[in-house]
């Protein structure tokens, strides 16, 4: 069940993961937080000696400011969209901001994010990915092209038989019981028979919780992974992808995976994932 939301807002001219988060928000009649972060002036590296408190301030006016654009924006597309919902602004630097997002998200179902514009987007826009594990929920990251809310006329869900995929899956239950369509997606170097797609079984325990599931094994010689998921999901109209977030730890610190990065930094459809 999906009854608590919490949403990053997004700074810019428009907010694509707020406006997301109010349609799924809709959809299964949740409670919705609208989170804005007023960052801390950003100091350039390359500037020796003092820094002239005008210039502190202007950056710290020009944040809040942001902020309260964001939330006031926010709040009229709730109101509109009659939806119960809530609004919190918190200072924080930009390194921090997706750590507090993500202990603050530990008492939420689902928390959505959205992917920075790396050609338009300030850097007090992005909050780290690092949200995905510090959050112990399921993150739907919205791209910033996206225009149209929550639509599940078709699910893509990428199986390699991990623990984050098993996560994934369960995690994003409530969405795949309101699609029409489910499809396993898994990507091999070689075809393979029918009767040894590993996600057979997954189908099988889809099916019982009354899903229509189809099973399909692409073959990518290159395994280029990021790109062979992102083209198959295009050429079949997937709504949304399922997959598990990948990354290490570094004494505490958690670095993304290469197909993770990969398919945040180019993704044309909102992505669910979970750690």
């Amino acid at each position: 069940m999906i009854k608590d939301i919490i949403v990053n807002l997004g700074l810019g001219e428009r907010d694509p993961a707020g406006d997301f988060a109010i349609s799924v928000a809709e959809t299964f009649g949740a409670h919705l937080l609208g989170m804005a972060f007023i960052y801390d002036p950003i100091i350039p590296g390359s500037v020796m000696g003092g820094i002239p408190p005008e210039f502190i301030e202007s950056q710290r006016a020009e944040s809040e400011k942001a902020v309260r654009t964001a939330v006031a924006r926010f709040e009229q597309a709730a109101k509109r969209a009659g939806i119960s919902y809530e609004t919190r602004s918190s200072n924080a630097s930009i390194a921090g901001a997706a750590e507090r997002l993500g202990r603050l998200a530990r008492r939420f179902d689902l928390v959505i994010v959205g992917q920075p514009d790396r050609d338009k987007s300030a850097p007090v826009e992005v909050v780290d990915e690092g949200v995905l594990f510090e959050s112990g929920r399921p993150v739907i990251f919205v791209p910033y092209i996206q225009k149209e809310g929550l639509k599940l006329d078709r699910v893509m869900v990428c199986w390699d038989g991990s623990r984050a995929a098993t996560r994934a899956i369960a995690d994003s239950l409530p969405f795949l019981q309101k699609a029409k369509q489910v499809e396993i997606v898994m990507v091999a170097n070689k075809a393979g028979k029918d009767d040894e797609i590993s996600g057979v079984d997954l189908g099988q325990h889809l099916a019982r919780h009354d899903l229509k599931v189809d099973v399909k094994r692409i073959t990518s010689p290159d395994i280029d992974i990021p790109s062979t998921i992102l083209s198959y999901a295009a050429d079949s109209s997937a709504d949304m992808i399922v997959m598990g977030g990948y990354g290490h730890s570094r004494l505490r610190e958690f670095i993304l995976g290469g197909v993770t990065r990969s398919i945040l930094e180019t993704m044309t459809v909102p992505a669910l994932m979970s750690h």
